[in-house]
């Protein structure tokens, strides 16, 4: 069976509320893929749908093809983690994680190497009442392993964690992809998403905006970077292009390649000092790629 995630015109109401809107996008194993969006995009309802929470008005969400109700082992094909506050404060690490092995009829033995995997070995047997929330988020990503699960759903999982513990993070979840699982992750922390994931999903008011790997996007809003003493020259030798002048003296040229700039200065005279593609930048191209969306829709 291919765990691959299927979202198919996926819509959802709340009353006369549009929390999705025909959304459609599909995750492959062995990627990590971003789920990315503003507050209000429709992510968590995606993700509550997926794990059969929620009732879509239409549309689907599937894993292998089957909605969740119909997996056959359901801890042992999806993993989840949306909140980290769900745990009884009273209990500790471990025994929580035994009693959910238990319910799912999980080797208890599997709960110590799920400690040890997510750093929590030396806290294990402490209340969680007591632990921070990067502990508790930590706890989750245990819980969500422990059917061993070909798909795993995480709803900000980098939330609360230190900057050691999201590196650590990082390198787990790219672990966790090359052994050909399905990784789902809905993120704010951009700059991290950017060194973690292969491909993202964009979604702006309930539908998909884009979805490919960081590259594809990039070539979405690509630039060229000119340094050149002769500015006006670039200017006329580049007619309609958009040309911005940087602080640090350099000019930025919009929607175009190094080899085209180039030719293009080249054929003119033009002397050019530098010339480079402008590296991708995530946030950039999250908020460009956001912001064309109309509000017609909330979530």
């Amino acid at each position: 069976m291919t765990h691959i995630v299927e979202v198919v015109g996926l819509s959802k109401m709340f009353g006369t509320l549009t929390a999705l809107d025909g959304l459609t996008f599909t995750v492959r194993p062995g990627r990590v893929t971003g789920f990315l969006g503003p507050n209000g995009a429709g992510k968590t309802t995606t993700l509550r749908c997926l794990l059969g929470l929620l009732t879509p008005t239409a549309g689907s969400a599937t894993i292998g093809g089957r909605a969740y109700r119909d997996l056959d082992d359901p801890l042992g094909t999806v993993g989840a983690a949306l909140e980290s506050s769900g745990f009884h404060p009273g209990r500790s690490a471990r025994a929580h994680l035994e009693a959910v092995a238990l319910a799912g009829g999980v080797n208890p033995s599997r709960v110590t190497t799920l400690l040890a995997m997510v750093g929590l070995t030396e806290v294990a047997d402490r209340r969680v009442g007591g632990f921070s929330l990067g502990m508790r988020q930590r706890l989750a990503l245990a819980q969500a392993l422990l059917g061993d699960p070909a798909v795993l759903l995480l709803d900000e999982p980098a939330n609360g964690l230190d900057p050691a513990g999201i590196a650590w993070l990082r390198t787990f979840l790219r672990s966790l992809a090359a052994e050909g699982r399905t990784v789902l992750v809905s993120s704010h922390v951009l700059s991290e998403v950017e060194q973690t994931v292969d491909e993202v999903v964009v979604v702006s008011h309930g539908r998909l905006v884009r979805q490919g790997t960081l590259a594809e996007l990039g070539a979405g809003s690509r630039a060229v970077l000119v340094r050149t003493p002769h500015p006006q020259a670039l200017r006329d030798a580049l007619p309609g292009q958009p040309v911005e002048q940087l602080p640090d003296g350099r000019l930025r040229v919009s929607g175009s390649t190094t080899e085209g700039v180039g030719h293009a200065l080249y054929l003119a005279g033009v002397e050019v000092h530098e010339l480079v593609a402008e590296a991708g930048d995530l946030e950039r191209l999250f908020l460009d790629l956001t912001a064309e969306q109309p509000a017609t829709v909330a979530s």
